[in-house]
């Protein structure tokens, strides 16, 4: 070690009381000193506010940090307070304070007492404050955050665009950007704005080994699913991501209502309340917060064992920030997205309303995090590829860390599909993103491909053997190995590399995996819920199958009107004993469990008896009962012969959603008399014709039914004459 060296290591113990640096700090921090612009790249909890804390405080003058979160800064003021025996080592500069404490802070400046002036954008705009900085000697500028300044970031603030000309006013100051999340794009963007292309750039490694990365179905029966996950997790602490403060608040209760402590955190909530829920979380009183991405910034929690998306997010920087929250200890940590693609469309629709470039950056982003949800390949190489940096997904550390990798799909040889995909990148003459490449291949027109004739080509439709969803995996994973590359400057646009093109004149093996397949369960079956996730018993059900049809037999009815298939499904999933337990089951209402429950429970009791079934009696998930008032609202006013538009409109409803909440209350056993509406509608022969069809037909799915009067009634007439029919027929 030379002197300086062995300085800044002594400074390093007096100050923070370690004794080694971590990762590229050292390098870092030698380029600060040595005055030159600085940029840094390191993913959150790699030490990165150290970066600029320890140069700030061995150097003549005050460093002015530039942050978005005032949040975020009061913290680090007070960490650096905490290190030292004067007050004013460390000052916040915003619109929060007096003018009797803005005098203190530049008093303090002016004696060369502060070591570092924590700053919003906003306020180095203010004239004052600008002139009142070039009467002192600043160290040098650290903007944190710095993606903020990138439209490509995931939290672009358009008054960070403007700091390099206040900075210029400064002197010649020099620069510190550092991020912890940037794309290539992103770090481009952010050494362009702040006018230093010069920098001396260091980019720590994004992989975090220790992180476990999931991605499931999104199913009706979510709830359910992430409950028996913090069960397996008893005892862990974790963070629970949703997109909006409603659904904050309805998981919270739900997992209150579960045994789970639990609290909500959103930016709805006063300040009180979620400081409280905070510290709560950091002191262990509760083991799981649920909440929108407002929490998290500045949480410096070491064991956050899971964190789970709710929500997809609309970008894979949040995503991997957010999830970054997970294991900072270096021990386990489960990240677990649940995905479906009706998210996705959500998402955009949101988008539809914002300015047309906005939506533009927006819509590429998104489509980044469907590709990582839907990709069949090691999402830990997937992501590290996103940041531009290269994993080996064989040696790489943590390699098997995800579920892609621990249940590998098929594979199959895609050699010369790979050739024909180059080939229409390279004719295309790199115009096009990824959905002009796919729909050129398929041979499908739009605008964009009749715009510039592509649809003459001879290699118009020349891959239509497959469809849409097999190029866009193939493209996807072309990408990743690098024989194509989306350029930088016009964001999705694909350009084939030299590697490509070697390709094409020497194709070799490459063995594409299949994507994964996001089916959504149709709506008929919602009607009780849905399918519950999890395996279902196939033995069991089988033999309540044909427990089903002897009962349904002996009443004389179809087999649905006892209970549909999903019921059946659940049941051989929580295997139910008891009529009571039989409430939980889907589309089981008590009236129903009472009328047909006592035989199937005998039977499951006598099956879980004779193998020595251990029950998973966790699995009951308790509702939160949010929708027993309107259920209740609409049997009463139906009692009453009211109108049903006017039940809806009462409600808020739509006629579908009525109808949907009408389904879900016969269904589960309860009676709802409707004749009176039904004969405003169809006359005695109608009513009795869809009456025989359900009586007689093996199925109640609507579809069949449409089928089978071809045009005759309209959905809703079917939809409530099987209303009528469960409720006459089976309670």
């Amino acid at each position: 070690m030379n002197s300086n060296e062995i300085e800044i290591h002594k400074e390093l113990k007096k100050y923070f009381g370690f004794s080694q640096f971590k990762g590229l700090q050292e390098q870092v921090i030698t380029s600060i000193l040595d005055r030159k612009n600085t940029f840094v790249i390191m993913p959150t909890g790699g030490g990165k506010s150290l970066c600029y804390q320890l140069p700030a405080l061995i150097q003549e003058g005050t460093a002015i940090v530039v942050s978005p979160l005032i949040a975020l800064m009061k913290n680090q003021v007070d960490a650096i307070r905490s290190l030292s025996s004067e007050n004013g080592i460390a000052h916040v500069l915003n619109s929060s304070l007096t003018k009797t404490e803005i005098a203190q802070v530049k008093k303090d400046i002016t004696s060369g007492l502060t070591k570092l002036l924590y700053v919003a954008p906003e306020s180095l705009t203010k004239e004052e404050y600008v002139a009142f900085l070039q009467s002192v000697p600043i160290s040098f500028v650290a903007i944190d955050e710095a993606h903020c300044i990138s439209e490509w970031g995931h939290d672009f603030r358009p008054e960070y665009r403007n700091l390099r000309n206040i900075i210029k006013q400064l002197g010649k100051v020099p620069i510190i950007g550092l991020t912890a999340t940037a794309t290539p794009k992103v770090q481009e963007d952010i050494l362009k704005n702040l006018d230093m292309v010069d920098a001396n750039t260091f980019k720590a490694s994004f992989n975090r080994p220790n992180l476990y990365y999931e991605v499931r179905t999104k199913t009706k029966n979510i709830e359910s699913d992430i409950i028996r996950f913090i069960k397996q997790h008893k005892g862990k602490s974790g963070i629970i991501y949703c997109l909006s403060r409603k659904k904050v608040e309805s998981i919270a209760e739900v997992l209150q209502v579960n045994g789970i402590s639990a609290v909500p955190y959103h930016a709805g909530l006063d300040a009180k309340t979620r400081a409280k829920h905070q510290d709560m979380f950091l002191m262990e009183d509760v083991d799981v917060v649920v909440a929108t991405i407002a929490f998290g910034m500045g949480i410096d929690k070491p064991d956050v064992r899971f964190v789970i998306h709710h929500d997809i997010p609309k970008s894979l920087e949040s995503y991997y920030q957010e999830t970054g929250r997970a294991g900072r200890d270096g021990g386990e940590g489960h990240c677990l997205a649940y995905y479906s693609y009706k998210d996705v469309e959500k998402l955009e629709k949101f988008m539809s309303g914002k300015p047309v470039a906005e939506q533009e950056i927006g819509f590429a982003l998104l489509q980044e995090v469907v590709a990582y949800a839907e990709t069949s390949m090691s999402r830990r190489k997937f992501l590290l590829h996103y940041f531009g940096e290269e994993f080996d997904s064989e040696t790489g550390e943590g390699a098997d860390m995800d579920d892609n990798v621990r249940n590998p799909k098929h594979k199959v040889e895609a050699k010369e599909e790979v050739v024909k995909l180059l080939e229409v990148v390279r004719d295309t003459k790199h115009i096009y993103k990824s959905k002009e490449i796919v729909f050129t291949l398929i041979g499908r027109i739009n605008a964009v491909i009749k715009a510039h004739k592509t649809d003459t080509q001879p290699y118009f439709g020349s891959g239509s053997g497959h469809d849409e969803k097999y190029w866009m995996a193939l493209l996807r994973q072309v990408l990743v190995t690098g024989l194509l590359s989306k350029d930088i400057e016009t964001y999705g646009v694909i350009k084939i590399t030299q590697e490509g093109l070697d390709f094409i004149k020497k194709p070799a093996s490459f063995m594409m995996s299949e994507d994964h397949e996001y089916t959504e369960a149709d709506d008929e079956t919602i009607v009780t819920g849905g399918k519950s996730s999890g395996t279902a018993d196939e033995v069991l059900t089988g033999m309540l199958r044909e427990l089903r049809k002897k009962v349904a037999k002996k009443l004389g009815v179809p087999p649905f009107v006892v209970f549909q298939d999903p019921s059946i499904e659940d049941m051989a999933l929580k295997y139910p004993i008891t009529i009571q337990e039989l409430y939980n089951i889907h589309g089981v209402g008590e009236g129903k469990a009472k009328k047909y429950g006592s035989e199937f429970v005998a039977l499951i009791s006598r099956y879980v008896e004779d193998n020595d079934i251990i029950r998973p009696d966790d699995l009951v998930v308790k509702s939160t009962g949010v929708n027993s008032a309107n259920k209740l609202y609409i049997i009463q006013n139906i009692d009453r012969k009211l109108s049903l538009n006017d039940i809806a409109s009462a409600k808020g409803l739509s006629m579908d959603a009525l109808i949907k909440e009408m389904e879900q209350i016969v269904y589960s056993g309860t009676k709802l008399n409707i004749k009176y509406w039904i004969d405003d509608m169809l006359d005695d022969d109608q009513q009795e014709e869809i009456h025989d069809y359900f009586m007689e037909s093996e199925s109640d799915k609507i579809e069949d039914a449409l089928k089978e009067f071809d045009g005759d009634y309209d959905i809703d007439e079917l939809r409530l004459m099987r209303i009528k029919f469960i409720s006459e027929v089976a309670n």
